[in-house]
């Protein structure tokens, strides 16, 4: 058992875990919270390693791991730039910290006798991935997210009796524990998504112009913070507007929802600056769009990941008319 936990361990914080070892470890890590034999034995395997940085993923004094990864993401927004009639997309990294919030544990009593309450602060974990890079995350409450490139979740250690809360930047897929009368609740931008126990994906990237959710299992409900609120259900889509009315439902093939996770790539009716953001995600690129008759176009398409960023934009020079040209490592649609 010691040498098989070093193992998972060092996979683990080498993030060259495959999902059968992750699932295999964040058991373990779960089993520990009511196992005192097993929770020391991590400990000791913990400080066997001698990891050299000790603040950023650690075991604390109960032997429960704190996943907390190093201080920094990648994270990117879609600008547009003009100069002599081109039109530029380029990504910036945005580093990220630790995020602290307050939330109502306990209550103290007033003068009048009636409970009033306090405000501690409650830690959230927040895991990355960079651009090229997707992660799985098993939650206390047993929920499943896999994580898509550069995207970030913040969560607490341990959720409220009341409700669960994350706040989602980027795409995930959730496979959420069921818990009746708890319901679990992801925060992204001004929009919230709620359910009970289910499966479905959300893409939410900063600068994209749509949220975009989809369920595989269950029901969901989504509401935006000016009132505006629908129900989804299996095999149905919503693309959202985070600031304004516009909304549009419609259903989805299953191998459609989050087809990202078996290696496909697939864009239904999305503006070319959306599908270009996507490919510097997913192929760790960078893309120029220099065809100004291109703003705005939408595209349908899709193929597997693995043929590779040249001749994926091979595809969607295609599908517009135009070509593609490689300059100093950078690709540029003309």
């Amino acid at each position: 058992m010691e040498d098989r936990l070093k193992y998972l361990f060092k996979r683990y914080l080498e993030n060259t875990c495959s999902q059968k070892e992750l699932d295999e470890f964040f058991g373990y890590i779960h089993q520990a919270e009511q196992d005192e034999l097993l929770s020391q034995l991590i400990r000791q395997v913990y400080s066997d390693l001698k990891i050299n940085e000790p603040n950023t993923t650690y075991v604390n004094e109960k032997g429960r791991l704190i996943l907390n990864e190093p201080e920094w993401m990648a994270q990117h927004e879609t600008k547009v730039k003009i100069k002599k009639s081109k039109f530029r997309l380029a990504a910036v990294s945005v580093a990220a910290v630790l995020m602290i919030t307050a939330g109502i544990w306990w209550m103290n009593r007033n003068e009048g006798g009636e409970k009033i309450p306090s405000t501690p602060f409650v830690s959230l974990t927040k895991k990355n991935t960079n651009r090229s890079e997707s992660k799985f995350i098993l939650l206390e409450d047993s929920s499943r997210i896999w994580l898509n490139a550069s995207s970030s979740l913040e969560f607490p250690d341990q959720f409220d009796a009341a409700k669960r809360e994350v706040f989602l930047s980027g795409e995930a897929y959730f496979d959420i524990k069921h818990a009746d009368k708890v319901p679990f609740i992801i925060h992204t931008g001004n929009v919230s998504t709620t359910v009970l126990g289910t499966a479905f994906n959300i893409k939410a990237y900063p600068g994209q112009k749509n949220i975009i959710i989809s369920v595989s299992r269950g029901k969901v409900k989504i509401t935006r913070n000016d009132g505006w609120e629908t129900t989804l259900i299996k095999g149905q889509q919503l693309k959202l507007n985070e600031e304004q009315e516009e909304a549009t439902e419609k259903n989805i093939p299953a191998e459609k929802i989050a087809a990202w996770q078996q290696g496909n790539i697939v864009f239904d009716d999305e503006t070319i600056e959306d599908i270009i953001s996507d490919m510097e995600r997913i192929y760790n690129v960078t893309i120029y769009i220099s065809h100004q008759t291109l703003d705005g176009v939408k595209i349908s398409t899709s193929f597997k990941r693995e043929i590779g960023v040249e001749q994926a934009l091979q595809v969607l020079c295609k599908l517009t008319d135009t070509e593609l040209k490689q300059k100093d490592g950078e690709y540029i649609i003309q």
